[in-house]
């Protein structure tokens, strides 16, 4: 692995050169204008796993957007790693936030990022860093130094759900089989401070309804007489959080796990600056579970939160109506041993309880998953820590991760095998928001220790 670093210097303009490509996709899951997008997308992987040196690619057909199957078998008798990420990638909305256009991919330089940062939504979230793992292929392959099997599972749906991948994995125990799952669709602490992701939060979400009258009315005549379906919505989502931010939801908590002193002392070691976080974010002070630290708060402790209101009249100038109808998307991340079909049960049943006389309420499921914790003593997470290790000068921290990955522990369940999630991103970089963005030195930085967890891990096997 010597000359990895002479490989990715004398490969680096080609390299960014194809992922900038990539990002101009507008692979967007979520809506269906851009499913011709979403095959675009998947053409363009298969191209490039088949141009890096697998064997066998092709494209596997789902009852919605395709999933991208590749694999190098150079010995059955050698450990089986399957890489897993997604092409498709979150509505970049609102667009007027955004500096350059979010599929027209712009090199900018930063305080964190020196060396520049690719701007374009899915830059982090997922495909630069699936393409990390297409390039430390060519690496391998091309100086013949591929110590293990590969296999490559790359879906369409992970922003909505993956609901296809579900079948697939049950479909295709014997294609899939494997050794151990390598997932990048996480970050680390800083570029200094390596760090690997133990844990995932589990998701359940959701879109209600509030219906009050059968048309918009003047609010002049029937202001104060008949409910306002947006005055009842914000009541009953302001109802959802006590005075200490806790759920009220009854039997919300009945299941989740709590970490010992002796965890979350060990868990409070993880290099963290509060004041940092809150200049970041240019907030004045943190907000949310009374007697829990921030980092606790966002991954070790369940979550109610809004992403999106809205009903009645929201254009230029004055309309004065009281709207017949009001929503919102709720997402609740969840924490072991929390059953997203439960808590999607329970959260249904308690919203329905407290709407008032003279509204309706609708509540529609959409997609969930369930938590995922990964043992830092199996061979998977020492190989990944030796990579980061040989790669960056120094051990990394594993940390427990707020985001959601909802397949996880459905590859455990079905395969067999734990997943080991080696994100080479940063908090700073805006995944879901406007202005997305991937660090060019992380980006190559994961093409670099990539090939290292392949030597360890079959060393360790």
């Amino acid at each position: 692995m010597d000359d990895i670093k002479a490989y990715i210097a004398e490969h680096r303009e080609r390299f960014i050169q194809e992922l900038i490509e990539l990002l101009k996709i507008p692979s967007i899951s979520a809506d269906s204008a851009f499913s011709q997008d979403i095959y675009n997308a998947a053409e363009a992987i298969k191209k490039g796993l088949s141009e890096a040196g697998c064997d066998h690619v092709e494209i596997c057909e789902t009852k919605g957007y395709p999933i991208i199957y590749g694999e190098k078998i150079i010995d059955p008798e050698l450990p089986t790693v399957l890489v897993y990420g997604h092409y498709d990638v979150q509505p970049p909305d609102p667009l007027e936030l955004w500096e350059t256009p979010p599929f027209e991919p712009t090199i900018r330089t930063n305080e964190l990022h020196p060396q520049g940062a690719i701007f374009a939504r899915g830059a982090s979230d997922d495909k630069g860093q699936v393409y990390m793992h297409v390039k430390a292929l060519e690496f391998m392959v091309s100086k013949n130094l591929l110590p293990c099997n590969v296999k490559f599972m790359i879906e369409g749906e992970e922003e909505v759900g993956s609901e296809s991948l579900s079948d697939f994995v049950q479909e295709n125990h014997e294609k899939l089989a494997n050794d151990i799952i390598l997932i990048s669709d996480t970050g680390m602490i800083a570029n200094d401070i390596p760090s690997i992701t133990t844990g995932l939060r589990g998701l359940s979400y959701v879109e209600v309804e509030v219906t009050g009258p059968n048309r918009d009315l003047h609010s002049g005549l029937y202001g104060g007489a008949v409910a306002n379906p947006i005055n009842i919505l914000a009541k009953m989502i302001a109802s959802l959080h006590d005075e200490n931010n806790h759920i009220t939801i009854p039997g919300f908590y009945d299941k989740v796990v709590e970490l010992t002193d002796e965890e979350r002392t060990a868990m409070a070691k993880a290099p963290f600056d509060l004041e940092a976080y809150k200049n970041a974010l240019d907030i004045e002070s943190v907000y949310g579970e009374e007697t829990y630290s921030t980092n606790e708060r966002n991954s070790i402790r369940p979550t109610l939160d809004v992403n999106g209101i809205w009903g009645g009249y929201t254009g230029e100038g004055a309309k004065t109506v009281i709207p017949s109808k009001a929503f919102a998307k709720i997402s609740m991340r969840l924490v072991p041993d929390q059953d997203w079909h439960e808590i999607t049960d329970l959260f249904s049943k308690h919203f329905a309880q407290i709407a008032p006389p003279g509204v309706r309420v609708k509540v529609n499921p959409h997609h969930g998953g369930e938590s995922y914790v990964t043992p830092i003593d199996s061979i998977g997470y020492q190989a990944a820590s030796k990579a980061y290790e040989t790669t960056f000068g120094k051990v990394p921290v594993p940390k427990r991760n707020g985001g959601s990955i909802p397949i996880v522990a459905l590859f455990e369940k079905e395969l067999g095998s734990k997943s080991i999630l080696m994100g080479f991103g940063l908090d700073s970089n805006a995944i879901h928001s406007p202005n997305e963005h991937f660090g060019i030195w992380n980006f190559l930085k994961g093409i670099e220790t990539i090939p290292y967890f392949y030597k360890f891990y079959t060393e360790m096997s």
